[in-house]
């Protein structure tokens, strides 16, 4: 599918995973790939549905099973990066793939577009990131966002394995989400900084708000992505159980009757 992003400009291409015959409306899934793309590494430059990566894959097929419809947003491809961006290249990457400021808008465009749909209850719509993606998750629930923006948002927002500096943005006011959101992360992340996902998670939470983090012990970066490389590792196996169960029940929390 495609739909148009909020900036009014970029159209994004999207998959969207379904239950096998729905017959009623279903809640849904907004998903937002991290800095590697929504593609698998071996693409070779085919960017389509056959070649999005495992964890993707998984974990569209896995919320459809669960009752929902589910978006795998590829914003990367939409301008000009399907491939994504290798480990250690954040400073160089372009303004375009900005976390903070503009992948937001391309999540909000997804959010109106199965509003839209007639298949989708419109107000029971969530937020899924992984990297990048969940930084960028982060800060689409931020409050900071123009009020049509918290009218029509998100019910809730879950965010694995973030980058919590999100350009300093709240660094001073501090992070307050408009509605409830949820981190995951291991303290054996090679990418970003646990420390600093726990500092910006309990100065939210200490000012009242809606949010916590689940830490794993001894779990990596991308430690649900279901190939054998991970999961060979003992502790990101658990990880991946454990956090598939608390989301899938946070969502069902917020976006099931």
């Amino acid at each position: 599918v495609s739909f148009l992003s909020r900036d009014g400009k970029t159209k994004v291409v999207a998959y969207l995973f379904k239950p096998a015959n729905a017959s009623d409306k279903l809640p849904a899934i907004v998903m937002l790939h991290g800095r590697g793309g929504a593609y698998s590494s071996l693409a070779n430059g085919r960017y389509d549905a056959t070649t999005l990566s495992s964890r993707h894959k998984a974990w569209g097929e896995l919320l459809a099973k669960n009752g929902y419809a589910a978006l795998m947003v590829d914003d990367f491809g939409a301008v000009g990066y399907p491939a994504g961006f290798a480990a250690g290249t954040y400073k160089d990457r372009p303004d375009a793939v900005d976390e903070v400021e503009y992948r937001p808008l391309h999540a909000y465009g997804a959010l109106r577009f199965l509003q839209a749909r007639p298949d989708v209850i419109p107000n029971r719509i969530a937020l899924l990131g992984w990297s990048n993606g969940a930084s960028t998750a982060l800060a689409a629930m931020a409050d900071d966002k123009p009020g049509d923006m918290r009218k029509i948002g998100f019910t809730a927002g879950v965010a694995l394995y973030p980058g919590c500096g999100l350009k300093k943005r709240y660094d001073q006011n501090g992070y307050k989400p408009y509605h409830p959101v949820r981190v995951f992360i291991g303290d054996a992340d090679e990418e970003v900084s646990p420390k600093l996902c726990r500092a910006l998670v309990d100065r939210s939470k200490a000012a009242g708000n809606d949010i916590a983090l689940r830490t794993f012990e001894g779990a990596t970066h991308s430690y649900d992505t279901p190939t054998r490389s991970r999961q060979s590792v003992q502790a990101n196996a658990i990880a991946k159980a454990a956090t598939e169960a608390e989301i899938l029940a946070f969502f069902a929390s917020k976006l099931k009757p």
